[in-house]
């Protein structure tokens, strides 16, 4: 691969934020969880396999910038992920962050496949808008709380870089 790649962008973090994804599933919507469902199952998991295979979810998440349950969200997660593999737990995610705080206001667009089995993973930062127009970065995750398969905690850290 060429090296000309080293001209065109600094590797400088003008960005590094920390921020927790909270995502709690409501698959039955009889069940205690369905008040506090911040995404539901579109597509339910094909018999191809034991790890979900095929199930699409579409979230609206909050963002806090700690682990607890009362902090005021920074952000906004809305998006969807998919499983994509019959043999192991992974996932396809893409989502936008929302920000409107007296911080940051615009939005960061990431994807990635998501192999869950690995203790960190890095989406891509793909764009973005306002305060993070035409953003390019990484947004580093690592599983932070999980129960079952009804709730989960990532924290992602998001650098973001500057190109010419």
């Amino acid at each position: 691969m060429s090296e000309d790649w080293k001209r065109l962008y600094k590797l400088k973090i003008l960005v590094r934020y920390s921020t927790r994804f909270e995502d709690n599933l409501n698959c039955d919507h009889e069940s205690s969880y369905a008040a506090n469902a911040t995404s539901a199952a579109a597509t339910n998991a094909t018999k191809l396999g034991d790890f979900k295979f095929g199930m699409l979810v579409v979230f609206d998440d909050p963002m806090t910038k700690d682990n607890h349950l009362l902090s005021p969200p920074v952000a906004r997660a809305q998006g969807f992920y998919f499983y994509d593999m019959k043999s192991t737990y992974t996932a396809w995610f893409a989502y936008t962050l929302i920000f409107n705080s007296t911080e940051h206001k615009g939005t960061l667009n990431i994807m990635g496949a998501d192999l869950m089995m690995m203790e960190t993973r890095d989406f891509s930062v793909v764009g973005g808008t306002g305060d993070f127009f035409m953003a390019r970065g990484i947004a580093t995750i690592h599983t932070d709380a999980f129960q079952g398969d009804y709730y989960f905690r990532l924290k992602m850290d998001i650098k973001l870089y500057e190109c010419y």
